[in-house]
């Protein structure tokens, strides 16, 4: 049969893929399984040379044995236990002694959540880095700062690339505060009580979790809570929302009619389209855009498996097995991605010079009024300045003409006016807040 889902065969690097392929997932069950049986030998539950065969029988288990099982078992855990035991002779009858499926199951499933974030924060502070790198290089770049998609006042690509730094320096310290919560597994039997364990229930569990390096719950159901999977989810949406501010400003900064970034292009071999030789798209930007839209969809039935019956029933499931492979997948991807951008970004310094410049000064109103501010107030000096600016923009004139042939002229020298003309001298403490990185 060939591949359905995208992932497995256009999206994702096998870096993560392998996080979260069958094989890893397997290991990861039997990795708790032999924590299990070995915290048993430590308080006497079963004999520790049992344990030792355990642990060394633990690479025996095959993924093709365990699926035959699973077709005859019709359940996929059970089916690990049965294949598990089959390996281990007569210490098979100690595997998975006392626990139920899901602690197993969300146990394993926190192994793959610690190495998924660790490399996910791996890429951030990659990418952090890149940016705070290009940051650096073009703190005093000059470029037209924008609200509503209009000319406002100057900025420098440095500033601009210094939020996107900062934004990422959240995120790193949202999913590091996240991962004391999902790093975390359970080993207290089907309703969470640990009766299965007996009087060593907890014990038990703090020892398993502290072999498998996980943190310890105070208390669960027959699952770990998934308030913890929701806020993971919301996290890793968060990252995707701002990669996607990240590349619809890349594109904008695209655009023919501003044309200050581009992204990096092969021009000895990349096509940009098919019937329209001379494009140059966008097209990584675009496709993290697209991406970040499916990571935010997998925010809500994240949220709907918070909800279940009684201790737990079964409708969480089957939505985890799409929802979490696959946040983690394209979030790497999108980070990775938006690293190689950002690495290869051709910052068009002159255009934004030119761009500057065909807002005839208008860009530098504010620099007027405060100037102004100082010799009539600031509300005067706003109505002035704003009448001035409509009427030499309908005109088409330049700001300073306009400014010379008003009011203004009257309480500011021309030394005043032309030094409040100059976009590089009010840029106030941008280059400051780039010496932050």
């Amino acid at each position: 049969m060939e591949p359905v889902c995208p992932l497995d065969f256009r999206y994702g690097r096998e870096e993560m893929k392998r996080i979260f392929d069958e094989e890893n997932r397997l290991r990861k069950y039997i990795e708790v399984e032999v924590a299990l049986a070995e915290a048993h030998a430590e308080i006497g539950n079963i004999p520790i040379a049992s344990s030792k065969n355990i642990r060394k029988c633990a690479s025996k288990v095959k993924l093709k044995r365990v699926k035959e099982i699973e077709e005859e078992v019709k359940h996929d855990l059970m089916a690990v236990v049965k294949a598990f035991s089959e390996v281990c002779g007569n210490d098979g009858k100690y595997i998975h002694l006392g626990a139920t499926s899901n602690d197993i199951i969300d146990t394993a499933t926190a192994l793959q959540l610690k190495d998924g974030i660790a490399l996910i924060v791996k890429d951030l502070v990659k990418l952090r880095n890149t940016i705070a790198k290009l940051a650096k290089k073009h703190k005093d770049t000059l470029m037209l700062g924008r609200t509503h998609g209009q000319a406002a006042l100057p900025i420098t690509f440095g500033l601009k690339l210094a939020v996107w730094v900062f934004e990422i320096d959240r995120h790193l310290e949202r999913i590091m505060e996240t991962s004391k919560r999902v790093e975390v597994g359970k080993m207290l039997g089907a309703v969470g009580t640990g009766a299965a364990f007996g009087k060593n229930a907890l014990k038990i569990q703090k020892n398993v979790m502290k072999k498998l390096g996980l943190g310890t719950p105070h208390a669960t159901t027959q699952i770990l809570g998934r308030d913890r999977y929701a806020e993971l989810v919301c996290v890793l949406a968060n990252i995707a929302s701002s990669l996607e501010k990240f590349a619809t400003e890349i594109r904008n900064l695209q655009r023919n009619e501003i044309d200050e970034v581009s992204e990096g292009f092969n021009k000895k071999m990349q096509v940009g389209s098919s019937t329209m030789p001379q494009k140059r798209n966008p097209i990584m930007s675009e496709n993290i855009v697209g991406l970040s839209r499916i990571v935010r969809a997998f925010v809500l039935p994240a949220f709907e498996n918070v909800s279940l019956w009684h201790e737990r029933d079964l409708t969480n499931s089957s939505s985890e097995r799409f929802i979490i492979p696959h946040v983690f997948v394209i979030v790497d991807d999108m980070l990775c991605k938006m690293e190689e951008i950002i690495s290869n970004l051709e910052v068009k310094k002159e255009n934004m010079l030119k761009n500057i410049e065909e807002t005839k000064g208008y860009i530098m109103a504010e620099s007027i009024m405060m100037c102004l501010s100082e010799k009539v107030g600031r509300q005067k000096a706003h109505e002035l300045v704003r009448k001035v600016s409509i009427e030499g923009q309908e005109k088409g004139i330049s700001f300073k003409d306009a400014i010379l042939s008003s009011p203004i002229s009257n309480y500011l020298s021309m030394q005043e006016i032309e030094d409040a003309l100059q976009p590089r001298k009010y840029l106030g403490i941008a280059a400051d807040i780039v010496d932050f990185l």
